[in-house]
């Protein structure tokens, strides 16, 4: 088996058609629109405008041409406004997905998941009343304590430290020992 098709193979394996299923219906129900009957999931996707629409549907005018028509160029060009207006909704830079993993379709799971970023960065956004997708993210747990719990906290041994009551690996000898010889 070639690299090439070994690469391949693995970027499929990753892929969850549940995920995708279940991605297709968050943005057709944001959308309000099904996406059309017989074409596949990616392809829906592949030109950018259904991506486009949803993030003006959740943030209005985030971005503010759609290209319709015009070849490769101005749809990869609305995938690049949409990577651009998710950052700024919220998702980290590090869930969103390369341009050419949907146009050439070289990893749709890795949009699938920038997808699920942008359901969960929703909730960070309180005017978004829902359908959401994927787990809400944690919030901040901050704790404030006194200096009399911090000192208190400092006289105790914490079990990960372990106890090995004085045991050493003094005189302990794996093997022979590492020799440099020089000059030859």
């Amino acid at each position: 088996m070639s690299l090439e098709r070994a690469v391949r193979a693995k970027i499929a394996g990753k892929r969850n058609p549940e995920m995708d299923k279940e991605a297709q219906e968050w943005i057709e129900s944001i959308l309000g629109e099904k996406f059309p009957a017989g074409q596949a999931y990616e392809d829906v996707l592949k030109d950018g405008q259904v991506l486009c629409n949803l993030i003006n549907k959740l943030q209005p005018n985030s971005v503010a041409k759609i290209n319709t028509s015009g070849g490769q160029f101005k749809f990869m060009e609305n995938l690049n406004n949409f990577q651009k207006a998710l950052k700024e909704y919220g998702v980290p830079d590090i869930d969103v997905f390369q341009t050419v993993d949907l146009y050439e379709k070289k990893d749709i799971a890795n949009v699938t998941n920038t997808i699920f970023a942008l359901g969960r960065a929703c909730y960070k956004h309180a005017d978004f009343k829902g359908p959401f997708l994927g787990p809400k993210p944690a919030d901040e747990c901050k704790r404030d304590f006194s200096e009399e719990q911090l000192k208190a906290g400092q006289t105790i041994v914490g079990l990960q430290a372990g106890s090995n009551k004085g045991a050493t690996q003094a005189g302990q000898n794996l093997g022979a020992g590492r020799k440099i010889l020089l000059g030859k």
